[in-house]
């Protein structure tokens, strides 16, 4: 067998990332993709002269403190350039209205009816307050914390869309704890994760409760700190490539068929074309799927793997000539009666996304896995026509994609499974890794979280 220091099982941004970090300590190693392209889900491609991303995305906790933002400033070798992502709308049948982050917003937030907004607000009062004093919300979920046979049509909507925005999952599925820490009221940094010792976590976690409490109830508006990055999701993708050092070497087209294990311990592996040899195996593939290439995992491993749950996207981008007016914001808009989308008009980050008088719009719908694609592929697209009168009139480009956002929704009863495995040497990144945050974001927690398990267990610091 040829041989490594360490190999990384998919070609995704976890993948790449985990290579990069490994690579900047000196390891020789071996990235394997089954597809042609790098990327996955970041990564962006033209279609007529558009330059579409790999579904709509906003780049959160881009602060300092969060998880890109560390691995870029401790191991990039270049820093692609960000520009503010702007501000999140609820369209109505009228206008555009900002998504509320604070009670204040919720009161005043006239799409739904005054009493409904009451019961929200003081719902999400009483479950953050119950957090900050130890209570396990995690389990509890969004239709559970409000007293849902009382709340209008339009309310139900309204939560169960941003339920599945938040999780992939509906209000009966998502818990009340995600919508804290996803959408918006809550931001998280990786200081406990890379400098602090566990018995500091309990005193951390409860000041930062504190101040999240305060922040709603003083009705402070939450600082998003998300971004755009101003040349597409590929810049992202292309910046961790020109970064990895010649001691990484990448094969695409290349299937992985065995993780070869002997006495529980990881030691190379097995592809379509041949095998390999590494101290150190990186899996960032769905981790549901672990048991096909490892066959000798304990049964309820393998059973808890089993329970990660998924949901599917389908984004509609639309290219559009400039005299539609409907999109000249900063941001994205939702959506949220019958058909719900997130709506992001990416070209007003970046003229050159379309051609010249030309404007380019992704919209992301949940699909129905009970329904055909077809058919769900019928319904988004008569609910833009609905939703925007005469828009087809102005239509020049329509491109379909069906994507897995993340690899395991953070849903009531499902599973996220831990960086370490019971194989020793057989280690997990990935968006099925790390429920914090969403995206790009959440592939970069779980990148930290190797790192943080790679000190503990006294491998030469990345």
């Amino acid at each position: 067998m040829k041989n490594y220091d360490s190999i990384v099982i998919g070609g995704g941004v976890s993948g790449l990332l985990s290579a990069l970090v490994l690579s900047k300590s000196g390891k020789k190693v071996l990235v394997l993709e089954k597809n042609r392209k790098l990327g996955n889900n970041c990564n962006s491609y033209l279609v007529n002269g558009y330059q579409v991303d790999t579904g709509p995305h906003a780049i959160t906790q881009l602060h300092e403190g969060g998880p890109l933002r560390y691995l870029m400033e401790n191991y990039f070798d270049y820093i692609p350039a960000f520009v503010d992502y702007g501000d999140y709308f609820i369209r109505d049948k009228d206008s555009l209205k900002e998504v509320p982050t604070t009670l204040t917003g919720y009161l005043t937030m006239d799409v739904l009816p005054r009493k409904d907004r009451l019961i929200i607000a003081q719902s999400l009062t009483k479950m953050l307050l119950s957090w900050q004093f130890g209570t396990d919300i995690s389990n509890i979920s969004v239709y559970q914390s409000l007293p849902w046979d009382t709340l209008s049509s339009d309310t139900k909507e309204f939560m169960d869309t941003f339920s599945y925005f938040l999780s992939g999952k509906s209000a009966k599925e998502t818990s009340v704890q995600r919508m804290f820490v996803g959408g918006g009221f809550i931001e998280e940094d990786i200081e406990k994760d890379i400098t602090q010792e566990n018995s500091e976590h309990q005193y951390i976690d409860k000041f930062k409760k504190m101040s999240y409490v305060s922040r709603l109830l003083n009705n402070k508006k939450v600082n998003y700190n998300q971004y755009y990055p101003r040349n597409g999701l590929k810049a992202i993708l292309n910046a961790i490539l020109y970064s990895l050092p010649e001691t990484v070497e990448i094969k695409t087209n290349t299937a992985v068929e065995q993780i070869i294990t002997e006495n529980n311990t990881a030691k190379g592996v097995l592809t379509n074309e041949d095998s390999y040899s590494a101290d150190t195996i990186i899996y960032s593939a769905f981790v549901k799927d672990l048991p096909r290439y490892v066959t000798d995992l304990p049964a309820s491993y393998a059973s808890d793997l089993s329970r990660t749950k998924q949901s599917k996207t389908l984004t509609i981008w639309l290219g559009l000539d400039e005299e539609f007016e409907e999109f000249n914001y900063t941001g994205g808009e939702v959506w949220f009666k019958q058909k719900p989308f997130w709506a992001m008009p990416i070209s007003n980050y970046n003229k050159s996304f379309a051609p010249a008088g030309k404007k380019l719009v992704g919209f992301m719908f949940s699909i129905d896995e009970n329904n055909s694609l077809e058919s769900e592929k019928s319904d988004a697209y008569d609910t833009i026509l609905r939703v925007y009168p005469g828009i087809n009139k102005h239509m020049d480009m329509i491109h379909y994609q069906i994507t897995v956002p993340e690899k395991a929704s953070v849903a009531i009863n499902g599973f996220i499974a831990e960086t370490t495995t019971p194989v020793k040497n057989l280690y997990l990144v990935g968006t099925d890794v790390d429920e914090r945050s969403m995206g790009i974001t959440r592939a970069a927690y779980s990148v930290v979280k190797l790192i943080t398990v790679l000190r503990k267990e006294q491998i030469p610091d990345p």
